[in-house]
């Protein structure tokens, strides 16, 4: 035992190499954070860099710094990417609205109203989140076809207000049962029906859950690409993922920095969505599925 260790007491000779495993700890998590963020910063990296130096240094700090990528990913289509931003916007946020909507009283009906064949239905529900969305595509396609909708934002906003999305609704059905049904019978002593119950009793108290189904439903949205693809097929009504694509092109040039750095802004509204909603996001993971 050396004099320095002699001299310690024995409450801080016990918590020392504790301390050595947490910065050992910490160092690790460090490096796995950056080797997973590393794409991300690389993108952003390589969207201020000119086109000849993304792919030819693997640098993350740019020696050149110019934000003409910007300028040629905003206004070098045929149609403003302002506009797809605007279009993504758009079919995210009625997708929210409409699965808040739907999903909620569909859990609040599978969890709090008795009807016929309640177990049947909510297992059917349950079993559509099995199916994959590849072998109704065909159907559901010729269906919009025949509404007249192909070409719109219909079929990729209408289905959310018919309560499409099982996992929500399984996710606030769970939530749902640790409300404790008491609240609803001292609603029913004072007058009030299933539909007061609901708006007055239910959504207050579910404010996590509803909150996560939002963030995940905003961010599938956003991110979606294939439904877009297959039912917008004029540029002007295009999304910006699908924006995205059109700078790549295999019998042209590809213009790689605009695609990089419009795959940057692309980013931040899901990054400036998951931090205002953070907490509730986490509370609301936490807390599905726990009885009270």
């Amino acid at each position: 035992m050396t004099d320095a260790t002699a001299t310690l007491s024995p409450m801080e000779a016990a918590t020392q190499p504790k301390g050595l495993t947490r910065a050992f700890a910490y160092a690790a998590l460090l490096a796995m954070s950056f080797v997973m963020l590393y794409p991300l910063l690389w993108m952003i990296s390589s969207s201020f860099k000119p086109e000849n130096q993304i792919f030819s240094t693997g640098s993350l700090i740019p020696e050149t710094f110019t934000a003409d990528a910007y300028r040629r990913g905003w206004n070098g289509l045929s149609v403003s990417f302002g506009w797809m931003f605007l279009n993504s916007l758009v079919i995210s946020v009625l997708a929210v609205v409409g699965n808040l909507i739907s999903c909620s009283m569909a859990a609040y009906a599978f969890t709090r109203l008795q009807f016929k064949g309640r177990k049947f239905w909510f297992a059917l529900m349950l079993g559509t989140m099995m199916l994959p969305q590849h072998a109704v595509l065909i159907p559901q396609y010729l269906m919009f076809l025949n509404f007249g909708w192909v070409n719109t934002i219909l079929p990729l906003v209408v289905p959310k207000f018919l309560a499409i999305d099982a996992f929500f609704i399984f996710l606030m059905v769970q939530f749902f049962r640790g409300i404790p049904r008491e609240l609803d019978e001292a609603a029913l002593m004072d007058g009030a029906g299933p539909l007061r119950i609901f708006f007055r009793i239910i959504l207050p108290l579910s404010t996590p859950v509803l909150a996560t189904a939002a963030v995940f439903s905003f961010i599938w949205t956003w991110d979606d690409f294939f439904a877009p693809l297959i039912y917008l097929n004029d540029i002007e009504k295009y999304t910006a993922q699908l924006g995205l694509r059109t700078f790549v092109d295999a019998t042209a040039q590809s213009d790689w920095g605009a695609l990089l750095a419009m795959s940057t802004l692309t980013v931040l509204p899901i990054f400036l969505l998951f931090v205002m909603f953070q907490r509730l996001l986490i509370e609301g993971v936490a807390t599905t599925g726990m009885k009270r």
